[in-house]
């Protein structure tokens, strides 16, 4: 039983650090689009309900935030459950990647009908203003895909090969 809470903790332990290497990257391209990214304090066009997590991200949620999820009204249905009244994040310091990474412009690799891969640009609406998503130089984007593969191996770690995700929502009492 020891050992099994070891590893756990070895888990959670590599989530933070998984969380601090994103909060770095993230905070050199909102450094570099710091003129186009309205994401902002009270900006909650992306805090959507039914966003989903893996199990770890709900679990470390779950150990900092108890006496929330057992007593805390979620925000009502439309939005995010961690919003308060004045839509701020209740569990800011915690989020979960997803969050972490809203609004910047995005690039990912994805297989065509034709079984050719094809990169893939998007950016929040709000966000658009400015030189297109699609001539930006790569390393102006956020490549989705490293820091997913790092998650779903912690999310491994914790459950073995199940890689469920829990709707946010969920983790509140009677959710």
């Amino acid at each position: 039983m020891e050992q099994g809470n070891s590893i756990k903790g070895n888990v959670f332990e590599a989530l933070i650090r998984l969380y601090l290497q994103v909060d770095e990257q993230v905070a050199r391209l909102q450094a570099l689009h710091s003129d186009r990214l309205h994401c902002r304090s009270g900006c909650t066009r992306c805090c959507v309900d039914g966003l989903r997590v893996f199990e770890v991200e709900a679990e470390n949620i779950r150990r900092r935030h108890r006496e929330l999820l057992l007593e805390g009204p979620p925000h009502p249905e439309g939005a995010c459950a961690f919003l308060d009244e004045s839509g701020a994040c209740l569990i800011y310091e915690h989020r979960p990647y997803v969050c972490r990474t809203q609004g910047l412009p995005l690039r990912w690799i994805e297989d065509q009908p034709d079984g050719n891969p094809a990169e893939m640009r998007d950016i929040c609406p709000l966000n658009e203003e400015g030189p297109s998503v699609e001539t930006l130089p790569t390393e102006a984007c956020w490549s989705i895909g490293p820091f997913e593969e790092n998650l779903a191996r912690l999310q491994i770690g914790l459950s073995g090969r199940d890689l469920r995700r829990i709707p946010l929502r969920t983790l509140f009492r009677g959710g």
